[in-house]
């Protein structure tokens, strides 16, 4: 097997061969064999293909949305706990229904996404190490705290690539800048090109009217048009760039980042073609927009992204993630639950029917959730601290055994006391789905086999169909 630096060598026509012939058409055993991003089998064959994952940063009350419990109503204002971790009991102002075939219990914030419960597995026996926002955070995303470490989506990129050559195989949709920042969607000791690729940040999703403004927020991509020069003089120009980053690999002989800087080059060429069209969601038809709940001032943003996300995934994107903020309910609970629930209902359950309708949801893994929840007593008068012990997510399509509530949390949601998910276990569900084993997905660093689990996790059994 060739490596990317012997092929660079031995490329008689130069890094425009390897950009168009290679990367992109993958015309020859050798350039598939050098393209790090090029499809790789799965250790065996998985359900899932690509994964969306709808990151609600902050830490969503489990109790007022997917977690029904009726004693929590019964004894609220009661007592509860000792030491620094105690309060009140506060029953939860939502009401709950059950919903589908399944009968699901699901809170009155989100009817849309209660339409698809049977769609739904719903784990409320999710544990995480600790409930502190930039810890927990960082934890759900690279399976650690304490050191840096390759994100869920570099990790799933390093061991799948990516479908479409042209894009990449792993882009974020308004990541925040706290709790981690880059750390998150970033690919630490793995090649850079696994990184995701950022779009729009947490303080806004691109111009137009402004974050939340119908017609406004449109996504947007720095330098994906050249004014001044065409794509053969950009080509042009790029070559001798790359030459110059060749020389410098050669001296060097062992570079990552300048091989990194090649790749990264060579896909940014390529995105100028492809990423513009696929960005315009003018494309797409009245109806399906309005599904999203694209026009409307409360959904109108994250319904677009949402919508992205379906493009992406449809254009073979291998890894999508999308951030809400602002779930850190400490006070004013109903008002900002209200507000953010009511901000992502509609764009999510029309995410579900659009991947149904298409045939994509059966194997496009959907994923819901936050870094922790939220505690059943009350923290001042109307909010909630955080809780690792006991929170939920959710997760749709992709071989999830669908319309059932998996594990749970004691009378009141304070601890998960069945079938209890930690996030080393939770990762490793992920990948299983996608047909990865997570001891096997490995990767040589400081003289030990790296694997985004460590040395922990289980895959829950229950979960997968």
């Amino acid at each position: 097997m060739l490596s990317r630096r012997a092929a660079l060598k031995s490329a008689s026509a130069g890094f425009g061969y390897l950009a168009f012939a290679g990367l992109s058409a993958f015309a020859a055993d050798k350039e598939v064999k050098a393209n790090p991003l090029a499809p790789k089998s799965p250790h065996f064959p998985g359900k899932a293909k690509r994964v969306i994952f709808l990151c609600m940063d902050g830490g969503p009350s489990h109790v007022d949305t997917f977690d029904y419990k009726p004693k929590l109503a019964t004894s609220s204002g009661q007592s509860f706990g000792d030491g620094f971790r105690r309060g009140n009991l506060l029953a939860s102002p939502f009401a709950f229904k059950q919903h589908g075939k399944s009968g699901l219990w699901i809170s009155e914030l989100f009817p849309e996404v209660a339409k698809h419960a049977d769609d739904l597995c719903i784990m409320n026996s999710m544990q995480t190490d600790l409930p502190n926002h930039p810890q927990a955070f960082v934890q759900m995303h690279t399976g650690v705290f304490n050191f840096k470490r390759p994100s869920l989506g570099a990790w799933t990129l390093y061991g799948l690539g990516t479908q479409n050559a042209d894009l990449p195989g792993f882009i974020t949709l308004s990541p925040p800048a706290n709790n981690g920042g880059p750390n998150n969607y970033g690919a630490a000791f793995l090649p850079a090109i696994y990184q995701g690729t950022r779009i729009g940040t947490s303080r806004g999703f691109g111009g137009g009217g402004g974050p939340g403004q119908p017609g406004g927020g449109e996504a947007t991509v720095a330098n994906t048009k050249n004014p001044r020069r065409g794509a053969a003089a950009q080509r042009l120009q790029l070559d001798f760039l790359q030459s110059l980053n060749k020389s410098a690999l050669d001296r060097e002989q062992v570079a990552p980042e300048v091989e990194g800087v090649i790749e990264s080059y060579e896909l940014a060429f390529r995105m100028q073609g492809a990423l513009p069209d696929l960005m315009d969601l003018k494309t797409e038809s009245a109806a399906t927009r309005s599904m999203y709940g694209i026009g409307d001032r409360e959904t109108d943003e994250f319904g677009k992204q949402c919508l992205l996300a379906r493009r992406f995934a449809e254009a073979g994107v291998r890894f999508i993630e999308i951030t809400k903020s602002g779930w850190d309910q400490h006070r004013d609970l109903k008002n900002a639950m209200e507000r953010n629930c009511g901000g992502i209902d509609k764009p999510i359950a029309g995410l579900l029917a659009d991947l149904k309708s298409r045939d994509m949801l059966k194997d496009t893994l959907v994923i819901w959730g936050g870094e922790f929840g939220r505690t059943p007593y009350a923290q001042g008068t109307d909010g909630r601290d955080h809780n690792a012990k006991g929170y939920s997510m959710w997760m749709a399509g992709g071989g999830v055994n669908a319309g059932q509530m998996f594990g749970k949390t004691d009378d009141f949601g304070y601890e998960a006391v069945e079938n209890k998910i930690h996030t080393h276990d939770w990762h490793a569900t992920i990948l299983h789905l996608l047909g990865l084993d997570h001891t096997k997905l490995t990767y040589r660093y400081a003289g030990r086999d790296m694997r985004l689990t460590d040395v922990k996790g289980n895959v829950v059994k229950g979960i997968v169909s």
